[in-house]
């Protein structure tokens, strides 16, 4: 049907919910965006501490080797700009709760009651496993890569510098870690979201699970090509160093099992209550219905219909 032949009234009427809808959502960003900025603010303005506090892992590795921690600025503008990935950082991390708030009051009112009770666990455990991934890679991971990393400096005797230009005297080289606070704020980072996202496999799993997109017997079954796709992730988002590759693949392919396991989980409470309300149908007694023999009154029904073959049957029996 051409929208000619609609009255102009219905047409009015179903483009009204629309606009709405796409008012919301513009309130919605702004009230986001502005959220975001407020918290980037405040995050700007204690962007310091919150950088001495991001250096503790390298400051730490570097005092058990007797060095001082000390990073720098290879160019004017670079404090500046790790001011600034401080501050979205830190941003956003203050105005995760409000943002989350937001987006569920714009789902929820389109969710029936099952649905809200099904979804808001998972909005619950996504953050909760993301700052659980983040908090592993900074307490945990990134002090042994950095310790990896560290461990390939080179020290002269005493790193004494070279007397009198006397070459003779000339202490051996010394190859010492001389930081861009740029650069280790950026491999940090990485760290950190790289394992916050992989956090996220059991909730992603489990929700697929209970939207019916996955099942247990089904991933369990492409287990082996689970194992090659988390080694390929361990390389790309992690450092070319073999410690950091095998505890990312050793954690992501726990939570590849812990994931089998919750889906097998939500599969059992579907069948529960499936049974309960008499809806479930198990594959053997839909094999047993289809060996039943038929009723007479189906007899009849196929004689009157198609005689002539039944007749043949009994014939040849």
């Amino acid at each position: 049907m051409s929208d000619s032949n609609i009255p102009g009234d219905e047409l009015e009427d179903s483009a009204a919910p629309l606009i709405e809808h796409l008012a919301e959502l513009r309130t919605l960003l702004i009230r986001c965006v502005v959220a975001f900025l407020i918290g980037m603010v405040i995050c700007f303005t204690v962007a310091t501490p919150i950088f001495t506090f991001l250096t503790s892992p390298l400051c730490q590795v570097l005092a058990e080797r007797g060095q001082d921690c000390d990073l720098i600025f290879i160019s004017p503008q670079e404090g500046f700009f790790v001011a600034i990935k401080v501050s979205l950082l830190g941003g956003f991390i203050l105005s995760f709760p409000y943002l989350a708030n937001q987006m569920w009051r714009f789902v929820a009112p389109g969710l029936y009651k099952s649905e809200k009770g099904a979804f808001l666990p998972f909005l619950v455990a996504s953050p909760f496993m993301f700052f659980l991934g983040a908090s592993f890679a900074f307490y945990v991971v990134t002090p042994l890569a950095y310790d990896f990393f560290l461990g390939f400096q080179q020290f002269g005797t005493g790193g004494e510098a070279l007397p009198d230009g006397d070459p003779q005297n000339a202490a051996p080289l010394s190859v010492v870690f001389q930081g861009s606070a740029q650069e280790y704020l950026n491999l940090t980072i990485k760290f950190i979201v790289a394992f916050g996202l992989c956090f996220q496999l059991p909730v992603l799993l489990t929700l697929m699970g209970k939207a019916g997109l996955v099942t247990a017997p089904g991933l369990k079954a492409v287990r082996k090509y689970a194992v090659v796709g988390i080694l390929v992730l361990a390389a790309l988002v992690t450092p070319p160093d073999v410690i950091t590759q095998i505890i990312l693949f050793t954690v992501v392919y726990g939570l590849y099992e812990v994931s089998i396991f919750l889906v097998a989980r939500v599969e059992r409470e579907r069948e529960k209550r499936l049974r309960a309300e008499g809806l479930w149908f198990d594959d053997e007694d839909e094999a047993e219905d289809a060996d039943e023999p038929e009723d007479a009154d189906d007899v009849a029904e196929g004689m009157e219909a198609h005689p002539e073959e039944m007749l043949d049957d009994e014939t040849k029996k």
